[in-house]
């Protein structure tokens, strides 16, 4: 278990096993508002109130938490649990914190597909909702990339992965060329762009490629989904998830509406409404997996989304916080998450053309795109990406009904 501070003042409390659940449970029932809110408010609660670790030891934790791949808050909930009972305590906070959003999301996809899916009279509301989204994942591109595309060679890999993900390589391909090129030629940028293009060049041309996830227009899934095909999906989201939730978007997408297990719509769906409840953004996974595969389905495409959260604070924390002092880890890590900006930047595209094959009158959805992502743009707070997908609902109920 990772070292704790051990001044008398700051120490993480020995509560009960039920104690440490409910806390983490009242997190998880509060987690609105994304990983900043809920980082924020696990901070303020533990940090600065109960004061179970050292504000510096904090930063230093979260810190390595974005480094790692997988939802930050959760991660945080993980070991913070870890802080006071253990790896038992750790397995108990990141199932309260998770807990709510999954059984809400169980909800909502029950819901859907007893009362909303395939109603024509509500096709105008999803259709809004699903242009106010790609609004904001438009917006979400734009803030992780400015993170971590620093530099012309960075940037220059986002484009490169984009490109090739639009060409139909397969996902890890572009991830690999960014990581080992970044990792290897950092300081020689021409090189590590050459090798880069090289790799995508031999994955286009001897791997099998088409569209890394093909349009599937319809209102409703083609096929039903194996849970074992689903837990394997959701453990490619959890593990590629670099610089933010919106990460593991393209490669949920590619596993499931690839298969034609859903549409790009009912994606979308799922996607908005996780912005809705007080949960990781990940948790859109679930309703994936409801939608694909129903209850069996959700669940296990939520084990393996949130296994790798569980799994790095649980058994390799004491090891990450000495390696990720490592420049050479660093470089590599900035090129995974260099080409995982393109990926995201293609499969936008990708969503933006089915949305636009769906809809009988494209150019009226072109207001909603608009206002939503100037609001996305331009406004702060918790309340704001909910706000706009109550927006874009009731605009496409007016306008693309």
């Amino acid at each position: 278990m990772p070292d704790t501070d051990t001044s008398p003042d700051v120490a993480a409390p020995r509560l009960s096993l039920a104690a440490l659940f409910a806390k983490f449970l009242r997190f998880g029932l509060l987690a609105f508002g994304g990983p900043v809110a809920q980082i924020a408010m696990i901070r303020q609660a533990l940090v600065e109130e109960e004061r179970w670790i050292d504000p510096a030891r904090f930063n230093r934790l979260l810190a390595v938490m974005q480094v790692l791949p997988g939802p930050e808050a959760h991660e945080l909930a993980v070991h913070m649990g870890m802080l006071s009972r253990g790896r038992i305590g750790g397995v108990l906070a990141g199932l309260g914190f998770m807990l709510p959003g999954l059984l809400l999301m169980l909800a909502c996809g029950w819901a859907y597909g007893e009362w909303i899916a395939g109603r024509p009279g509500l096709a105008g509301i999803l259709l809004g909702v699903q242009v106010a989204v790609l609004a904001v994942i438009a917006r979400s591109v734009q803030r992780i990339g400015q993170h971590i595309l620093h530099g012309w060679l960075l940037a220059a890999l986002a484009l490169l992965a984009a490109a090739a993900t639009l060409a139909g390589v397969p996902f890890w391909a572009p991830l690999v060329a960014g990581a080992f090129a970044y990792g290897r030629a950092a300081d020689k940028p021409a090189a590590a762009l050459s090798l880069a293009l090289v790799i995508v060049a031999a994955a286009y041309l001897l791997l099998p490629h088409g569209d890394a996830a093909p349009l599937i227009t319809g209102a409703t899934a083609q096929s039903t989904a194996a849970p074992l095909a689903l837990f394997v999906a959701g453990l490619k989201g959890g593990l590629l998830t670099f610089g933010g939730a919106y990460t593991a978007i393209p490669y949920v997408r590619a596993d499931t509406v690839g298969r034609g297990w859903l549409s790009d719509g009912q994606f979308l769906d799922g996607v908005a409404l996780a912005n809705l409840l007080p949960a990781p953004l990940v948790i859109f996974a679930t309703f994936v997996g409801y939608v694909a595969g129903g209850f069996a389905g959700a669940l296990a495409i939520t084990a393996g989304m949130f296994l790798p959260a569980f799994a790095f604070s649980l058994v390799f924390f004491e090891r990450l916080e000495t390696l990720v002092e490592n420049p050479r880890l660093h470089a590599t890590l900035d090129g995974v998450a260099a080409a995982a900006v393109g990926v995201i930047a293609a499969t936008l595209v990708q969503l933006g053309q089915s949305a636009w094959e769906r809809l009988e009158a494209p150019l009226l959805a072109l207001p909603i795109f608009a206002l939503a992502a100037l609001a996305a743009w331009r406004l702060k707070g918790k309340w704001v990406t909910p706000a706009i997908v109550a927006a874009g609902a009731a605009a496409g109920a007016v306008l693309l009904a």
